[in-house]
């Protein structure tokens, strides 16, 4: 089959252009052989087929891109069609796949000497494909050679090497000849007997619309879809999966009529499953609860509720999302829609009731005051869904947003060159692998000094920030060991004084702390602590103490905070601003402003405002029930952070009202009936069950945290979960916009981020085995795309090689 390597040779490497090789006629058809949903499926008419480089190291793409016909781009634009035609294209005028062995991607030669090329559809059926049927002036080599160069693709990106290093045998492996025979892509049928790309026309979206196959929310979005709807939502529906038995119930807490739409993952559409079905919130015992949903005919799903399942009210349309789990953890996203306010407001108050219990333990109505419950419920009501009836306009506002970020970040980055790529925005330095397992565990990212920190097991890499943003290798500290020679691996750390020392704590060792002079690269001080009050967090003075030389900081037991200070002789915990509380509070996270108010978070879910040590806290706000694993506090103590596994609060302490408006709820408490309403940041549901759907991993967010540095704003907000970083504009969220949130995808798991001191342009990650600086105009709005994008992978760059291996492993000062 390969029999033209030399010419594909000349192909591959004679040119720097995006496109590598080009097929430029024929017809995209999508082919169903075992399905009932119809055999075939005309998706272009009129298309060319690329291979594309993709920016990243052995990585390419297949590319289907719709060419118009004449005259055919204008009568879009009259009928209000796609915004491709504006740009050229789109991803609705433009299919890319993954060059991976996993497509099966081959080239057919038919009797009449038409040309196929024909690869799986990875999300559709078994036995699903994909066919290109090439049309003239395409010549039958000219197919073959296109083949050629896919299978040099698939053996760089199996291989991790040039497929110049290649044999015929190798490339063997890529041909795929014991496939069954590419089946007939005919009839030549469309959707609707219509160019594809053409908007429905008004009579068909009255049919949707009556027999509702679509949640009227995404009614207005889909009727703008380039396929028409009804079709496109048919080609490969996602089906629901087979409902568990509901446990023997102890009693009803809520039972209401609704809608019931499922999420389809190829569509990106709530799709109506039931027109009226019961749904039901039971105690089960043992402070268990349990959501059944039932239809006249069926069964539709059940399951505990529990916090995974990310649950969203929306008033405004009537409707509740939230995340369904199997049994082997895939995820799916499901929709209620209610008949009005006030049965949403009753079933709302039932479900809220029975996570709550279930987290806290004690019964809703003893525990919680009607003004917290307020507090709680609105905490889950603020998740907006669009008025799709506008949907494009959004759209182009939220893309003109991103355009008017992207020109700011421009004229505000000297450093950068007009011609960099956007691969080279980032740098990812490879650190290998170590011997006994040890991967990246946390992060500390320097204020007086352009360096981050990284810890791996007992040895800490450093690396240096370049002036063009980049990551640059500077040397590692092994073998961490105390003032008496015992090796440990730092179980948290934290950077001191004008960013000289470093401060650790051996996780098997609560009640001492030792300090690591970095100028020498070793531990030079064991502070013993308290011999009866552990040291469980630590956390700066002030929100900007590591930039001076300030020596105290905050200490917090289970059930208590004080001040350490490393001065004093014998124990280090100063008595005199000791605040202990007799009962276990649980404090998980602290953080300090400026000013050096505190803000401490509970594995309760509770959260405090102090405005000094040693009294009790001025607010109190009531707990969620989710176990706080993270705060974080803007310098002027407006905006606290809490972050929990599955979504982050934004809190605002500014009260508005009332005889303390103006102070902030460190220096007044708030009026019982006055408390913030928090805004609860987190990942649509949809986009929740697509994360899952691809990393088959539950959510579980790092910590959050703002972009940080003396005299700045902060604008943006940092938190990762599995292989995915994500951002939020503090500006979009505060103005209810769209989609306020963007990810970027790595290969694996995020041990650790931050922003770099000083700015919100430029993200420091910490994978298990690399670190990387990413620039944050990287980041991507969250689509079925971008979620199955293919992840980011080690580039070798300036930086050098493995800082815990072989040759570069140092214990010199650097």
């Amino acid at each position: 089959m390969f029999a033209l390597k030399s010419l594909t040779n000349y192909l591959f490497g004679s040119t720097s252009k995006e496109n590598i090789v080009e097929l430029p006629a024929g017809k995209l058809f999508l082919v169903r052989p075992h399905s009932i949903k119809g055999y075939s499926e005309l998706l272009f008419r009129d298309s060319a087929a690329y291979i594309r480089r993709t920016g990243q190291d052995f990585q390419y793409q297949l590319v289907i891109q719709r060419a118009y016909e004449e005259g055919e781009a204008e009568l879009l634009e009259g009928e209000g069609g796609p915004e491709a035609v504006a740009d050229g294209h789109s991803d609705k005028d433009e299919k890319t796949f993954l060059l991976d062995e996993e497509l099966h991607f081959r080239v057919h030669l038919k009797e009449d000497g038409q040309a196929v090329l024909a690869w799986r559809d990875l999300s559709g059926d078994e036995g699903d494909l994909f066919e290109f049927a090439c049309e003239p002036p395409t010549k039958p080599e000219s197919a073959t050679s296109f083949g050629l160069v896919a299978a040099q693709c698939q053996y760089e990106r199996k291989y991790r090497k040039g497929h110049q290093q290649a044999t015929e045998e190798d490339l063997e492996q890529f041909a795929f000849e014991d496939e069954p025979p590419v089946p007939e892509a005919s009839p030549l049928s469309t959707p609707s007997g219509r160019s594809p790309a053409l908007s429905p026309s008004p009579q068909t979206v009255r049919s949707l619309n009556e027999v509702r196959n679509v949640s009227e929310i995404d009614m207005a979005r889909l009727t703008k879809s380039t396929a028409t709807p009804q079709k496109q939502i048919e080609q490969t529906p996602t089906k629901a999966p087979t409902a568990r038995k509901a446990p023997e119930s102890r009693e009803i807490l809520v039972n209401e009529k609704a809608e019931l739409h499922l999420f389809d993952f190829q569509s990106g559409t709530f799709i109506l499953q039931d027109a009226e079905v019961h749904a039901t919130v039971t105690e089960v015992g043992n402070w268990k609860y349990w959501l059944q949903i039932t239809g006249s005919k069926q069964q539709w799903l059940g399951q505990e509720v529990v916090p995974d399942i990310n649950p969203v009210f929306n008033f405004e349309y009537l409707s509740f999302i939230f995340n369904h789990y199997t049994e082997d953890g895939s995820a799916y996203s499901w929709l209620l829609k209610f008949k009005d306010r006030e049965t949403e407001e009753r079933f709302q108050e039932g479900l809220m009731q029975a996570l709550w219990e279930h987290l806290n333990e004690t019964k809703w109505q003893k525990a919680v005051k009607d003004a917290d419950r307020d507090y709680v419920l609105d905490a889950f009501n603020d998740l907006v869904i669009e008025d799709t009836t506008r949907d494009d306009q959004r759209e182009a506002e939220a893309a003109e947003d991103d355009e008017e970020e992207d020109e700011f970040e421009d004229a505000h980055e000297g450093q950068r060159k007009e011609d960099l790529d956007e691969d080279e925005d980032e740098d990812e330095v490879d650190l290998g692998r170590d011997a006994d397992g040890s991967v990246n565990s946390q992060l500390a990212v320097g204020a007086k000094v352009d360096r981050s920190f990284v810890v791996r097991g007992d040895k800490i890499g450093v690396f240096r920030h370049t002036p063009d943003n980049h990551l640059e290798f500077s040397t590692s500290i092994n073998k961490i060991a105390t003032p008496k020679g015992k090796v440990f691996a730092p179980g948290k750390i934290m950077l001191h004084a004008s960013d000289r020392n470093m401060v650790l704590q051996n996780p098997n060792d609560k009640n001492n702390l030792y300090r690591m002079d970095l100028e020498y690269g070793k531990i030079t001080e064991e502070w013993k602590v308290h011999d009866d009050i552990p040291v469980n967090i630590f956390a700066p003075e002030k929100k900007f103490a590591q930039t001076t030389d300030e020596q105290t900081f905050l200490g917090l037991s289970s059930n208590a905070l004080y001040r350490i200070d490393p001065r004093l002789a014998g124990d280090k915990l100063v008595d005199s601003e000791l605040k202990q509380y007799a009962s276990k509070n649980d404090f998980s996270a602290a953080a300090t402003t400026d000013k050096g108010y505190i803000v401490v978070g509970s594995n309760k879910g509770d959260i405090r405002m102090f405005d000094r040590l040693g009294i009790n806290a001025k607010t109190a706000l009531p707990a969620l029930g989710d176990p706080i694993i993270g705060v974080d506090v803007s310098a002027d103590g407006r905006w606290i952070l809490a972050t929990t596994r599955t979504y982050i609060l934004l809190i605002d302490a500014l009260q508005k009202e009332g005889k303390n408006e103006g102070k902030l709820g460190f220096e007044k408490a708030f009026a019982k009936d006055s408390k913030p309403q928090p805004r609860r940041l987190a990942l649509t549901p949809n986009h929740v069950a697509q994360f899952q759907h691809e990393t088959k991993q539950p959510l579980s967010f790092t910590p959050a945290r703002f972009n940080t540095g003396e005299g700045n704003k902060e604008t943006t907000i940092i938190t990762a979960t599995g292989p995915f970083v994500v951002t939020w504009s503090l500006e979009k969220v505060l103005q209810g916009k769209r989609d306020p949130y963007k990810i970027k995808r790595y290969t694996e798991e995020i041990k650790a981020d931050n922003f770099r001191f000083g700015s919100d342009k430029n993200i420091v990650v910490a994978l298990p085995n690399e670190v990387d600086m990413v620039a944050r105009r990287a980041l991507q709005r969250p689509t079925r795309e971008s979620i199955m994008a293919p992840p980011a992978t080690p580039r070798r760059t300036k930086g050098r090689g493995s800082y815990l291996g072989r040759n570069e492993i140092v214990n010199s000062p650097y």
